[in-house]
C-alpha cells in the first residue's frame, strides 16, 4: 500500500459514521418483509436482534448463508462459509508463505451490498463495506482473522479472543 492510500483509509476510517445500535430484543417487522422481498420466500433458520443489525440465516440454493440488516431494514450483506480454497491463489500462496506458523480455519465471505453505505462488523471490528473473505489462522493457542479481497490482497484484520 502506497503513502496516499494509506492517507485515504485513514481519512476514510474517521469519516465513517459509528453504527447505530438497535432497540428492543425482536427482529422488527420491517427487516423481515425486507429479507423476504431480497430473498424470497426461502426456509429461514434463525432469526434474531443483534447489537446492531437484524440477522438471519436461511439456506439458500443449497448453501446456508446469514443476511444481516440495519437499522433502516436494509440488507448490508451477506455471509456464506467458503474453504481456504475458494480463496484468490495469490492470497493463498501469501498466507502459506507469510503465515507458515498457522493453520487455516474456517473461511467466510461477506458480500457486501453495494446500494447501502453501511460498514460491516465482523468479529467485533467494523470494516470498509466491500466484498472480503475472512480467514481464521490458528497457532497454539492465538487465533487471528486475516481479511482477503477479491484481488487477493491480504491484510491483518484482528485477534479472536
Amino acid at each position: 500500500m502506497n503513502k496516499s492510500e494509506a492517507t485515504t483509509k485513514k481519512e476514510k476510517k474517521e469519516e465513517r459514521k459509528e453504527i447505530r445500535k438497535l432497540k428492543g430484543q425482536e427482529v422488527t417487522y420491517q427487516s423481515r418483509e425486507a429479507f423476504f422481498k431480497d430473498f424470497g420466500d426461502v426456509p429461514v433458520t434463525k432469526m434474531e436482534r443483534t447489537v446492531n443489525f437484524d440477522k438471519f440465516i436461511f439456506t439458500q440454493n443449497g448453501q446456508e448463508m446469514t443476511a444481516y440488516y440495519d437499522i433502516e431494514a436494509n440488507l448490508v450483506g451477506t455471509v456464506t462459509d467458503k474453504t481456504f480454497s475458494d480463496l484468490p491463489a495469490n492470497a493463498q500462496k501469501y498466507i502459506q508463505d507469510k503465515y507458515k506458523d498457522y493453520t487455516p480455519g474456517s473461511v467466510i465471505y461477506f458480500d457486501d451490498n453495494e446500494l447501502n453505505e453501511t460498514d460491516m462488523i465482523l468479529f467485533g471490528t467494523q470494516f470498509d463495506d466491500a466484498d472480503n473473505y475472512f480467514v481464521e489462522l490458528k497457532k497454539e493457542n492465538k487465533n487471528i482473522i486475516v481479511q482477503v479481497n477479491m484481488k487477493g490482497e491480504v491484510g491483518y484484520f484482528s485477534e479472536m479472543k
